[in-house]
């Protein structure tokens, strides 16, 4: 692979969030991993499969997290979310109401601890309990070396991707604990298995969050709670446009540069988020789940 690509396929790879090995295929169509599945429009199911179970979701008002919301929401759960931009969350929370989904949005930053245990606090007395949580929020800063970086950029960069998790799982496990049930799944990322060169502050992030998954899951088995993680690579959301703008790339240049040959979508994040969450992957547990359509093999 040239100089060139390499060093960009290295960049784009801890961006963020996204790629699941195998697409999930429409209903009549047999999966495909080179071709992704169709958004899916469907109402929401009250007999799905997360009929009555409580969702809580952090960072959901765009990208995988507004993706997943829907999901489960169409599934039959009741979906609680957060995130800082209030006209996205009460957009998301509409559509989810349209398709006839209960979803409720609570703005808030995971960066503050207080804000983040009111929105667990609010969910639970919203919806009486919490069986299941995605902590997802997180952001992707520029590029840039370790002798270079700005320290702001470094400290915003691990109070959102590796702190926001952190908080998360302090409040929700506590509510876990006295219900002796519940599931969390932790965005990780295939950062969290390599070290990029002008990446150091996203790796460092996501990296935490595996060891965070890792150790929660061992000190949380004897209680009935399963805590796990998930890696994706590039996944087609706002922040992955961004940066590939920000670096004059497109996707029709990089994705032939990935094992699985293009970019993923959300939809199969969600996918894979909702199949850890599931009541039948009881003996799943402390794992970090490769979603990069191979890339880490």
């Amino acid at each position: 692979m040239p100089d060139f690509t390499r060093r960009q396929v290295i960049t784009t790879g801890a961006i963020a969030t996204t790629g699941f090995a195998s697409a999930i295929a429409a209903k009549s169509v047999a999966a495909n991993t080179l071709n992704p599945p169709e958004p899916q429009s469907e109402s929401a199911k009250s007999s799905g499969r997360f009929s009555e179970k409580v969702v809580l979701i952090t960072g959901a008002t765009s990208g995988i997290g507004a993706t997943t919301a829907k999901a489960f929401a169409k599934e039959g759960a009741k979906v609680a979310f957060n995130g800082r931009r209030a006209n996205l969350g009460q957009q998301v929370e509409k559509d989810i109401r349209a398709l006839g989904g209960e979803a409720t949005y609570f703005q808030s930053d995971v960066r503050d601890p207080k804000q983040v245990e009111q929105f667990v606090n609010a969910t639970v007395d919203k919806y009486g309990r919490l069986d299941i949580a995605f902590n997802n929020a997180g952001v992707f800063m520029t590029p840039v070396e370790i002798q270079e970086m700005d320290l702001d950029n470094y400290r915003n960069m691990i109070a959102t991707n590796l702190d926001g998790v952190f908080y998360a799982m302090r409040y929700e496990l506590p509510v876990m604990i006295q219900q002796n049930s519940g599931i969390i799944i932790n965005m990780a990322s295939v950062a969290g298995h390599r070290g990029f060169a002008n990446t150091p502050h996203y790796n460092a992030s996501k990296h935490g969050v595996i060891g965070l998954t890792k150790a929660a899951a061992s000190a949380n088995a004897k209680r009935n709670i399963r805590i796990n993680s998930i890696s994706p690579l590039a996944v087609d959301t706002p922040m992955l446009q961004q940066s590939f703008e920000y670096q004059g790339l497109t996707y029709e240049q990089m994705a032939p540069n990935f094992v699985t040959p293009r970019i993923m979508n959300t939809a199969e994040i969600a996918q894979a988020v909702m199949f850890l969450a599931l009541d039948e992957a009881t003996s799943i547990n402390g794992m970090d789940l490769d979603v990069t359509g191979g890339q880490l093999a």
